[in-house]
């Protein structure tokens, strides 16, 4: 790899919790750090909503997205002298890993799910936009930029560079399973993550990990499998970004019927007119969300008032258990209901649903397929893990799904207006749970 950036005169080192530290070496990743777009990253959290729940999940993609970074270095430094490793991708795989979720925006998810943006388009867009960022990357090639946006849209033609930030056991997921259980104080998302990059090896598409480190795996699957309905679906979490998405539903809908807000949006008019532009975006972060949400709580709109009176207060909905397939004449009934009650179940009476596949093997031609994970035994032969694991193989491919139904439980009980109908409410939804 060519290009004006070498080596630092003096090692950077960050001091980090998870990884102890992150070493920083060369020129590239030191500047890549330093631009507006990186820095922008200490506004967004890692884990959107989650600091209601865990209340120590503060932390930010500026410290995951070094976590990614710190975890490839090393794998990178592993696999070097190495048979399939091609040492030119060394910067490409570290810029890759540190760039990955530049273009998250704020709440991540649940901002995306409203606005229907997607935060891997909005990171190629500032790679190869006119940015620090592409700034950067421009200093070692013409084609360097596109190389980093190609790894992280999964059309880079070396396979295992992109397997490396991106596939079922990857540096960005080994990161934010650990990181993400630190913060969150649980023990779910330990694994043994040195003995993981011990017996890593690279082979033509994609890493494979020694039989003799099978165990190794298995933790970080059971490990991955835990946290995400432990602590990433929480219910709680979830009723805050049931909450957070219908206030940013709420002010698109009174923009788009020409209300007139006390704070005019400005931050937010690109995006409710589809218009929204790179610097628009770059703009968008955490601090910006909870100014408006901060000022709406005085707004002539009630429906936008309580709602962000509730995201500030933390005065979050209650939840029960619910089969939306099976429940559509009580649904029906509940959302009568709520309007004789006045309440809008638009906004007060939202199902939920969260899926996961913990580990799938390969299923060629399907939507979402998944390359699987490999173990290479002594003889040289390559076993897919479930064929070797019994520990994986009982989830392989088992896709766990749950549904809640959330509401307002405080107005149904406190509230003694419409008291026939509101007990009715109370008993049609303790009786989804029945």
């Amino acid at each position: 790899m060519t290009g004006r950036f070498g080596r630092l005169e003096e090692e950077k080192v960050f001091k980090d919790p998870v990884h102890r530290y992150i070493h920083v070496r060369d020129e590239l990743i030191w500047e890549l750090i330093g631009t507006r777009e990186f820095q922008r990253l200490r506004r967004v959290r890692q884990l959107g909503t989650t600091y209601l729940t865990f209340h120590g999940a503060e932390h930010t993609r500026f410290n995951h997205s070094l976590g990614v970074y710190e975890i490839m270095r090393r794998i990178v430094e592993n696999m070097e002298e190495r048979e399939h490793w091609d040492s030119e991708e060394r910067l490409v795989c570290l810029s890759a890993a540190l760039l990955h979720d530049i273009g998250h925006g704020p709440f991540s998810h649940s901002f995306e799910k409203v606005f229907h943006t997607d935060h891997e388009e909005w990171t190629r867009k500032i790679i190869l936009g006119d940015t620090e960022v592409h700034k950067v990357l421009l200093k070692m090639g013409q084609d360097f930029p596109k190389k980093v946006a190609d790894v992280i849209a999964k059309t880079y033609p070396n396979k295992l560079v992109v397997s490396l930030i991106s596939s079922q056991i990857d540096a960005d997921r080994m990161d934010y399973l650990l990181r993400d259980a630190f913060y969150t104080g649980v023990s779910y998302g330990h694994f043994d993550m040195e003995r993981l990059l011990r017996v890593m090896r690279p082979m033509e598409d994609s890493a494979v990990f020694k039989h003799s480190g099978m165990h190794a795996v298995e933790d970080y699957i059971m490990s991955r499998y835990q946290m995400y309905w432990q602590v990433y679906f929480h219910p709680v979490t979830r009723s805050a970004e049931v909450i957070l998405s219908k206030i940013l539903h709420r002010a698109k809908h009174l923009y788009e019927q020409n209300y007139q807000f006390k704070d005019k949006p400005k931050h937010f008019i690109s995006l409710f007119s589809g218009s929204i532009t790179l610097e628009d975006y770059l703009k968008l972060d955490e601090s910006i969300i909870l100014y408006y949400f901060q000022e709406w709580q005085d707004e002539a709109d009630a429906i936008l008032k309580d709602l962000c009176q509730r995201f500030m207060d933390r005065r979050l909905f209650k939840y029960v258990e619910c089969d939306p397939s099976a429940q559509m004449k009580i649904w029906t009934e509940l959302n009568q209901l709520f309007i004789k009650i006045g309440l809008d179940p638009t906004y007060y009476l939202v199902i939920d649903s969260s899926s996961d596949l913990p580990y799938d093997f390969y299923r060629p031609g399907e939507e979402e397929e998944r390359l699987p994970i490999h173990l290479l035994k002594p003889t040289g032969e390559l076993r897919e893990l479930s064929r070797e694991s019994d520990v994986v193989e009982a989830i392989s491919g088992k896709k766990r799904t749950d549904h809640k139904l959330y509401f307002p439980k405080d107005i149904l009980e406190n509230d003694t207006t419409f008291a026939e109908e509101k007990k009715r409410i109370l008993e049609l939804l303790m009786a989804q749970e029945g």
